[in-house]
């Protein structure tokens, strides 16, 4: 992360799951964020705000739900290495966010999925990292479970 992007940062965990699928097919799903409302709750939407192809720069926007509340925010894709890593950063959101999505081989058409949080939220949601981190362990099952069916 960069040094004043988020400021303090009071949120900051790694979740990883292994799927039993090739990993340049689970990278590109979980690149697309449009992907986002198939398998994380709470989120309502997510649209591409920049033409792809996706790569460093690129943006989009999601709506989501959390404790009742709209969370709307814009991300930009800051990291971008095909097939391996993504990081994207918000731009614009009541709950500032680094997340780093890495995909890595594990042989035998298996792969480990790692997201890495990292936020600083505002409000009310600074009581409830923990909340955050089941949210994702249980969104990160969801996506195990879409791609074993």
């Amino acid at each position: 992360m960069r040094s004043g992007t988020l400021g303090t940062v009071s949120i900051d965990f790694e979740h990883s799951v292994e799927i039993d699928r090739p990993a340049a097919e689970v990278f590109t799903y979980v690149a697309d964020f449009a992907n986002n409302p198939l398998w994380q709750s709470g989120m309502v939407a997510c649209r591409w705000t920049t033409e792809p192809p996706c790569g460093v720069g690129s943006t989009y926007a999601q709506e989501a739900r959390f404790l009742g509340r709209r969370i709307e925010t814009r991300f930009r894709v800051t990291e971008f290495e095909p097939g391996v890593r993504i990081s994207i950063e918000s731009t614009q959101s009541t709950f500032p966010i680094q997340v780093t999505r890495s995909v890595k081989p594990l042989g035998d058409g298996r792969c480990r999925v790692t997201a890495h949080i990292r936020g600083q939220p505002t409000g009310l949601l600074k009581l409830f990292g923990s909340m955050v981190k089941r949210s994702v362990a249980k969104d990160y099952g969801t996506l195990k479970r879409l791609f074993e069916v």
